[in-house]
C-alpha cells in the first residue's frame, strides 16, 4: 500500500490537463477534499471542466 511519503509522477500536457498517477486525494479551495483511487488521474488546469477539478477534455473546445 502507497503511503504520504512515496514518490508520484506529474506530467503536465502543454494545453491540456495536469496527470498525476494515483490514487491521489486532493484538498479544494475550500478545504473540502477529493479522492480518486484510478491508476492516472487527470486534473482540470483551465477549469472549463464540468466535472473540475477532473478533466473532462473540455480544453479541446476551440472558443472565440
Amino acid at each position: 500500500m502507497p503511503t504520504s511519503r512515496d514518490k508520484r509522477r506529474v506530467t503536465i500536457v502543454p494545453g491540456g490537463p495536469v496527470l498525476v498517477e494515483g490514487p491521489v486525494e486532493l484538498v479544494l479551495e475550500d478545504g473540502s477534499t477529493v479522492e480518486s483511487d484510478r491508476f492516472v488521474v487527470a486534473l482540470c488546469a483551465c477549469r472549463r471542466s464540468k466535472r473540475f477539478p477532473f478533466c473532462d477534455t473540455s480544453h479541446r473546445a476551440r472558443r472565440r
